[in-house]
């Protein structure tokens, strides 16, 4: 059977220190993976672009930090207790557990959003569906909470959870952050972090995941300034990618449009166009490869006015899937809060008062790591690798002695210590220059310097580019510009002579 896309991926992935299964050396279990450090590296310059980019949208957006478990009275309050769950069908044979829409959606390749439990068990037996892994038949559908339950204290009579979700945190805080933000709206309030949910059975490799990260802003504003926007002329002709709930077909349609025609509000269409431009123009995924899918008012959560999905066409995963979305959640959360806690949540602005309604841009931040590596992902009859843009990449650059001898290294050492506080560089002296080539190559290392003779007698080195494998030779005074200069996006030739 031929090497799929996914294997090559996966075998990278693993082999060079991007992630790899938990605890391997016992028996792994599924949904829980480690990143390793050039995995690591790339994790945080996603997050990174991320708090940069999305946080300095507004004056008044900040980043809080808050634990991993909460009380169960929150999750009462939240809904999570009573709703949050997935449908879960037994093999009657072999007792697999499966999460019943997938294998719907895998057999029919028909969406099954927001159906009852029996609505899918009518679709199982309408198609005749069998267990995948024995051929048997299949039990009921039943719903299935995703939450982990902890007990806390030393006699266990205390249950909390785990959060199933970042954005509790933000609508928790938010009364201490408005009176301490000096009660100003919009109030945005983002959580970068740890979530926990107790998948039937994980798959899809590193994009469906037991615990994972979340990188989500929760904006609180004021329900009657929704159409508002201070700066709508500057991007109100700019062409959203969208595929509407009426529709079959993707279309571009300007914000203007989508404002006076769809009757989107201004507060709403201006966040999605700053995501898409996010994802086109800061990470630089190809055009064609990215859209905003509409949710049915049947297909989203009952209390999200408006809800779109991120969504990234990716040929590991057959399609397009979700990284993301958009919600207008109303005043739902912190309705439900003020109910459950007895703890008043309104705002008084200018003598009126009420609760702020939230606008929830919702990222999965492992999802959006694996989408770039499949969109990124390169192979030529010389190589794989993987062509991340420069802003991503774990290592912006490798030193290479030509010879592990001839006082090569020692030099390469030298050049090393030049760089290494201004750029994250990675130095090896171990196989053929070739060999070394091919490694930094796979990783998506944009640029390798080499240390060769020439060096020695005239205090200059090769830097070579990635992509099309190029040099120019550079006096290693100039590196440390001119290696600035190629990493923010200035052509090779124009730094100096192709050799």
């Amino acid at each position: 059977m031929p090497e799929t896309k996914q294997d090559k991926i996966m075998n990278i992935v693993t082999k060079r220190g991007f992630f790899f299964p938990s605890g391997e050396i016992y028996a792994s279990r599924a949904g829980f993976w480690t990143y390793g450090h050039l995995g690591t590296l790339l994790k945080h310059n996603f997050e990174n672009l991320w708090r940069d980019y999305f946080l300095n949208l507004s004056e008044n957006y900040y980043e809080i930090d808050d634990v991993n478990i909460l009380s169960r009275e929150v999750f009462k309050s939240s809904g999570h207790l009573e709703h949050f769950s997935d449908p879960l069908t037994e093999c009657k044979k072999c007792h697999f557990r499966f999460r019943a829409d997938e294998l719907i959606e895998d057999e029919t390749g028909s969406k099954t959003d927001g159906l009852k439990d029996n609505e899918l068990d009518k679709i199982i037996r309408e198609n005749k569906l069998k267990c995948p892994k024995c051929g048997g038949e299949l039990d009921k559908v039943r719903f299935f909470n995703m939450m982990f339950d902890l007990k806390v204290g030393a006699t266990g009579e205390d249950v909390m959870y785990l959060r199933p979700e970042t954005a509790q945190s933000p609508y928790l805080s938010f009364k201490r952050e408005f009176f301490a933000l000096r009660e100003r709206l919009p109030l945005g309030l983002a959580v970068i972090g740890k979530v926990f949910r107790n998948e039937i059975s994980p798959r899809q490799g590193f994009f469906r995941l037991r615990e994972f990260t979340q990188a989500e802003l929760q904006i609180f504003f004021d329900p009657e300034k929704i159409n508002d926007s201070e700066n709508w002329d500057d991007f109100k002709n700019y062409k959203l990618r969208l595929l509407l709930t009426e529709k079959k077909n993707l279309q571009e349609i300007s914000c203007e449009h989508c404002n006076r025609i769809l009757k989107l509000p201004k507060l709403y269409v201006y966040h999605l166009a700053k995501i898409q431009q996010f994802y086109l123009d800061i990470l630089k995924i190809p055009k064609e490869k990215f859209r905003f899918r509409e949710l049915s008012e049947k297909e989203r959560a009952f209390y999200n006015k408006l809800h779109f999905d991120i969504e990234l066409d990716l040929e590991t995963l057959k399609g397009f899937k979700e990284v993301g979305g958009l919600h207008y959640r109303s005043s739902h959360d912190l309705t439900k809060h003020q109910e459950g806690s007895n703890e008043k949540l309104e705002v008084n602005l200018n003598g009126k008062k009420f609760i702020p309604h939230v606008l929830e841009l919702s990222f999965g931040v492992d999802r959006n790591l694996w989408a770039l590596l499949d969109l990124f992902y390169h192979e030529d009859k010389e190589r794989q690798m993987f062509k991340l843009p420069f802003n991503l990449v774990p290592i912006q650059a490798a030193i290479f002695p030509l010879v592990d001898k001839d006082k090569l290294p020692e030099k390469a050492e030298e050049v090393y210590n030049l760089l290494k506080n201004e750029f994250k560089i990675l130095y090896d002296n171990k196989g053929s220059i070739g060999r070394m080539y091919r490694r930094v190559d796979e990783i998506g290392v944009p640029a390798m310097i080499t240390i060769d003779h020439k060096t020695l007698k005239n205090k200059t080195v090769t830097l070579r580019e990635r992509d099309t494998m190029k040099q120019i030779r550079v006096k290693i005074k100039d590196l440390n510009k001119i290696l600035k200069e190629f990493l923010n996006g200035k052509a090779l030739n124009k730094l100096g002579k192709i050799i």
